[in-house]
């Protein structure tokens, strides 16, 4: 996932993400931790959850403001609303002056301050649609590593459509359109420019607030949305590859910013925008930053969790079905135990963390979570996995796939087999267009081929259900099939 977006370097063996160096070991957390101090006069922001309505939105917003905060951007349909403020009370205070119990929950989304539009644009940065070569904060942070190829007619090289039999699968509906949720999607990319919906792209990474303009949702400092795009829905056009599901629609719905964060405002803006636009899946190679992690035990990290789950909640109530990797850390999501690398915005600690300790979206409720295979069948040596929180597998290391300036590159990561997923979730919403988000989660399951754990302690389950691949690799021929 990403940074959030993951994907790791072909040279790593494990996979595992290390926290940044240091000289002096990380400092430990409690167990139970308490809101995380703000300093006055530090620009911060935060998530305050009220009832979804909009009475109950406008009483939050106004204890925002007679708290000394500014209403950055509301959202009724969830009771979310994104807020700043100065204040190391704000917590507190916004709490106390609410009307009606207005206030269910705040908590701050970052740990980092909030850069202002100024210091924002403040650094001189390559684009990459200039710069191939160059790489973005959250990909250096992920270990990421790209190979360029030729642009040429690439599709026998793509191991991974065979794997999961998108290669002899029907190419899918113009009726049905995938959300990207990344770093932004190249439109002049001539794989991607077929399948692209420019007017339903939206940039989501100026705190939150949905920007349509095309500078908001193209890509800036990565080429990961590129990447995850073309795995999706690359164009059946004779040019370079073909995507799992190539003729239907996507949009780019950019929550990366460019500082390769992925906070939580920015994954509620990407998917209200979804259930409210017509996107019927979403991929989601990504972790919300700044944790790897999100305790319910901590005030700031439950609230915005809370947040982001009523998000997801909402688009599925729209009719939205969504995938979403699993990690790149070779971690196993059913035991967890300490996280040494968050918060990935400031000072990385090292604390216990257990069941209540959460990767979002991954592990949010009706979201199919994806680990890796590679071109043997086996699990990536990355792939996070975990028994009861794996769904499926699907082709994660070294997958070829469209990148910036009309090119093409491998990447390695679960953000690589995520959209795999999508793609097969896009297949079985052409087939069954009536299909409910659940329907499709349910198909995607049990349509995919069992694949037995191998003689690895770790792995437990069988055949037809284990922690490495879930219910099994996805098959994309049996959701064009009707199955």
């Amino acid at each position: 996932m990403l940074s959030g977006i993951g994907l790791v370097a072909a040279a790593l063996t494990t996979g595992a993400v290390a926290p940044a160096a240091s000289a002096a070991p990380a400092p430990t957390a409690p167990a139970v931790a308490a809101a995380t101090p703000v300093a006055d006069g530090v620009l911060m922001s935060y998530v305050v959850n009220t009832k979804a309505n909009p009475g109950q939105t406008r009483l939050a917003e106004r204890a925002v403001r007679d708290a000394g905060g500014t209403v950055v951007q509301s959202w009724p349909e969830i009771g979310v609303v994104v807020a700043h403020s100065t204040s190391g009370s704000f917590r507190q205070d916004v709490a106390e002056v609410a009307k009606g119990g207005a206030v269910q929950s705040v908590g701050a989304t970052r740990t980092a301050a909030v850069k202002t539009p100024e210091a924002a644009a403040a650094p001189q940065r390559r684009s990459l649609a200039r710069d191939a070569e160059s790489r973005s904060a959250f990909e250096i942070r992920q270990g990421v590593s790209a190979t360029e190829v030729a642009p040429d007619p690439l599709e026998s090289q793509q191991w991974d459509m065979t794997q999961i039999k998108a290669d002899v699968a029907s190419d899918g509906s113009r009726d049905v359109t995938v959300g990207v949720l990344d770093s932004g999607i190249d439109d002049t990319h001539p794989d991607l420019a077929p399948n692209l919906d420019a007017q339903n792209s939206v940039g989501c990474t100026s705190y939150g607030v949905p920007d349509t303009s095309r500078a908001a949702w193209i890509p800036t400092t990565s080429d990961h949305g590129t990447h995850v795009a073309g795995t999706i829905a690359a164009a059946k056009n004779g040019v370079g590859i073909v995507g799992v599901a190539p003729n239907v629609r996507m949009s780019s719905i950019k929550v990366v910013d460019d500082d390769g964060f992925i906070y939580p405002e920015y994954a509620i803006c990407g998917f209200v925008w979804a259930a409210q636009h017509g996107v019927d899946v979403t991929n989601n190679s990504y972790y919300v930053d700044p944790w790897m992690f999100w305790c319910s035990n901590d005030p700031d990290q439950a609230a915005a969790k809370e947040a982001v789950r009523r998000a997801v909640s909402y688009s599925e109530r729209k009719g939205v079905v969504s995938a979403a990797a699993a990690g790149n850390s070779n971690y196993d999501l059913a035991n967890k135990t300490t996280d040494a690398t968050s918060p990935n915005d400031t000072t990385p600690v090292t604390r216990p963390i257990d069941a209540g300790c959460e990767d979002i979206p991954a592990e949010l409720p009706g979201v199919v979570t994806v680990a890796s295979t590679d071109q043997a069948g086996a699990k990536s040596s990355f792939s996070n996995y975990g028994d009861g929180v794996i769904d499926v597998a699907a082709p994660g290391s070294r997958i070829l796939s469209t990148v910036l300036n009309g090119g093409y590159g491998l990447k390695s990561g679960t953000s690589m087999a995520s959209p795999h997923v999508a793609g097969v979730l896009a297949l079985l919403a052409s087939s069954h267009p009536d299909a409910s988000p659940a329907e499709l989660v349910a198909m995607v399951r049990a349509q995919a081929d069992d694949k037995p754990c191998p003689s690895d302690v770790r792995c437990t389950g069988d055949a037809a259900y284990n922690g490495f691949f879930g219910d099994g690799l996805v098959d994309a021929l049996d959701a064009t099939q009707g199955r």
